[in-house]
């Protein structure tokens, strides 16, 4: 008997083939076509059994192609287990009914089942095809087992489908969501020939895996080759990666090109859309792309609640949260966490903890260690820390969620004062071993700011003894389509650094003029002179890139400032007096929040 590949074009072809014969056809395989085309136009599961009866009536089960016909069906239906039970019954199971029977537990969400299977198969010497490989890489994808994966890599070179074209972009896709970018690229590299999908999952897996620049590099030398039209998963995949950088003129090129392939309104798109935007520092464009799409799931309503709670619209993210509600959509954990972290930054407290007692009572989501982490950080924020402590300590929390957690707390104890939570919550992050160099400088700086100059030079002596360093300050600007990267204090590597620096004296002595008094707010400096201490505090990344943006961005143009740590609140005071000074807009993306500066005020207003 023939072995069928599996193919969606199977159906069709055997449906042509067949009326094109039908006369010469034998009664059997008459009765057969019948009974196939009752499998393929089953949509429930009764007429599914009706459909198996009539198998079994006329004595199709021992043939492999009806039966195969059959496993599709209920794989179709998600009837996973009468598919097995099917599959157990034949007598001969060829490469497609062993490969339908893996899909069909991918689909359903068992891929450890779908491994099951692939490792069982060689015992019935059948051997696997590039959709069976495909679908096991698949598996390996979900469960993110780079272990496993590796030994079904191993199968693919034994096997001779090293050049195949399904089987490496499922490879190429499987690393990449394994961390594994290194190895996707291998394979990406060693490819014979690439589609639409190898290129896709070559830039998904560098935006997936923070390396946004090398994901924008590879979808340019693909539109360059002009090889096939991007689809709506690449462009998806190209936007994340101009949200992760901050870069707006390339997310707006890419929305361009959204536009002129007729995707704008892709649900995935559009939701792409509206967090890239938000993340650049553009929540009217948000709001624009958010407004037009006819109906936005709830992943755009929760990129959406994220993106404007980022920005300080706390009340904009709750009224988007009734609306969901309203209209029946169900929310998810992510929506959940985006309405607290609103709460938080816009000091809602009370209708924040009524969120979270909520979100398993009206809507059925358990709340986990990040959302308590943003009701920590709500509590905090407002100097109820011993409340946020308590909570704090009683939640049961993995390593990263930990470092998450006590992190937090920390920041909010150092803001306040408490040096005796600080020192707790410190100790647990060091104990974690994440976000040490972190822990160990905002201890310092809680025992500078409560006096207590010993315990912050013994921490810092400590430092230096181990080997920790803080992470150098670090600020980016985007002008058409360069981006200028500044460190803090490294003024001899800027472009035009004479000219900034010149610029930056200017303000300070028009800011002073106005009553600023720079050099410590939140800041520690052991043993520096107050001039000293004002030249380390205005040579900040954020300020050399500030400098930067206002000599080379026309006025009338708003200034979008990238930073990879927490703004500092003398910077920040700085930046809303410049606004004023220099009557311009300024936005600043910092690792926690937006501030969006203008006429001498901030979104956050002085509460981030």
């Amino acid at each position: 008997m023939k072995k069928w590949p599996l193919n969606k074009n199977l159906l069709f072809a055997l449906t042509s083939s067949s009326l094109s014969r039908q006369t010469k056809l034998s009664n059997f395989h008459t009765k057969a076509y019948h009974c196939i085309q009752k499998l393929r136009n089953c949509n429930d599961f009764t007429s599914a059994t009706l459909a198996h009866s009539n198998v079994l009536k006329c004595g199709f089960l021992n043939d492999t192609f009806a039966t195969n016909h059959l496993i599709n069906c209920y794989v179709r239906l998600q009837e996973i287990q009468d598919a097995h039970q099917v599959f157990d019954e034949m007598l001969e199971p060829n490469v497609v009914s062993w490969t339908s029977l893996m899909a069909g537990y991918v689909d359903v969400g068992q891929p450890k089942m779908a491994l099951w299977l692939f490792w069982k198969m060689p015992r019935s010497s059948v051997m696997p095809n590039d959709f069976t490989l495909a679908t096991v890489i698949n598996a390996c994808s979900i469960l993110a087992d780079v272990k496993v994966g590796r030994r079904v890599h191993a199968q693919v070179e034994i096997l001779g489908f090293r050049s195949n074209l399904v089987v490496c972009s499922s490879l190429v896709d499987m690393y990449g969501k394994c961390n594994e970018v290194d190895e996707a690229r291998r394979v990406f590299d060693i490819m014979d020939s690439r589609n639409v999908v190898s290129w896709t999952s070559m830039i998904t897996a560098y935006a997936q895996n923070a390396q946004g620049h090398n994901a924008l590099q590879i979808f340019r030398e693909f539109s360059s080759l002009m090889l096939d039209r991007p689809n709506h998963f690449m462009l998806a995949s190209v936007i994340n990666a101009c949200a992760s950088l901050g870069r707006l003129v390339s997310g707006k090129v890419t929305h361009g090109a959204v536009i002129r392939r007729g995707h704008d309104s892709n649900d995935v798109v559009a939701s792409a859309l509206v967090d890239m935007y938000a993340k650049c520092g553009s929540v009217s464009y948000s709001e624009n792309v958010f407004m037009r799409i006819p109906n936005p799931s709830v992943i755009a309503y929760t990129s959406m609640i994220v993106g404007a709670a980022k920005y300080g619209l706390g009340k904009l993210s709750l009224n988007l949260f009734k609306e969901m509600i309203d209209r029946r959509i169900k929310p998810n954990d992510v929506t959940f966490v985006g309405v607290l972290h609103a709460c938080s930054h816009s000091g809602l407290i009370d209708e924040g903890l009524e969120h979270l007692k909520s979100m398993y009572v009206k809507h059925g989501v358990l709340p986990n260690a990040k959302h308590y982490t943003c009701v920590v950080d709500m509590l905090g924020r407002t100097g109820r820390l011993d409340k946020a402590y308590q909570l704090a300590k009683s939640i049961q929390v993995e390593s990263d969620d930990g470092a998450l957690l006590w992190g937090t707390l920390l920041s909010a104890s150092r803001l306040h004062g408490r040096v005796d939570i600080a020192v707790e919550a410190s100790k647990l992050l060091i104990e974690s071993n994440q976000q040490v160099a972190g822990a160990y400088v905002t201890l310092s700086n809680a025992y500078a700011l409560a006096g207590e100059w010993e315990n912050a030079h013994s921490l810092r002596t400590q430092m230096k003894r181990t080997g920790i360093y803080k992470e150098p300050g670090c600020s980016w600007v985007e002008i058409k389509d360069s981006t200028f990267v500044f460190y803090a204090g490294d003024v001899a590597s800027c472009p035009q650094g004479r000219e900034m620096m010149s610029l930056l004296r200017e303000l300070e002595e028009r800011m002073k003029e106005r009553g600023y008094v720079g050099g410590s707010m939140g800041l520690v400096f052991v043993d520096v002179e107050q001039e000293a201490k004002e030249e380390i505090v205005g040579l900040h990344s954020e300020r050399l890139a500030l400098a930067f943006g206002l000599v080379n961005i026309p006025k009338g143009v708003t200034i979008r400032v990238m930073k990879n740590l927490r703004m500092c609140r003398d910077c920040h005071e700085a930046f809303k007096l410049i606004s004023d000074i220099v009557e311009r807009d300024f936005v600043v993306r910092d690792v926690n929040r937006f501030h969006h500066f203008r006429n001498g005020s901030c979104t956050c207003r002085d509460f981030w």
